[in-house]
């Protein structure tokens, strides 16, 4: 027989998984985001100034690891809060 309790806390961690997989969710739509933006950005700059493709392409493939980096630390996150 299943206590009252024990239902509520299974309905809890079941709530917490499917928190945890919209997270994850969020997590990677929110980084193609950025991606998207950044290198819709840097075309634009390279296209208004040609001389400093170098520059912009150093940069924006910078700004895109730490984008991506958080991004996996979101994930990780969400995925120990799912293994909870």
């Amino acid at each position: 027989m299943i206590l009252p309790v024990q239902e509520t806390v299974e309905a809890s961690l079941s709530i917490a998984k499917a928190g945890a997989g919209i997270g994850a969710g969020l997590a990677a739509i929110g980084a193609g985001m950025g991606i998207g933006r950044l290198g819709g950005a840097a075309a634009e700059g390279i296209a208004r100034q040609p001389e400093a493709d170098a520059k912009i392409r150093g940069i924006a493939i910078i700004l895109a690891a730490f984008i991506e980096g958080v991004s996996l630390f979101a994930v990780v996150v969400t995925l120990l809060i799912a293994t909870a």
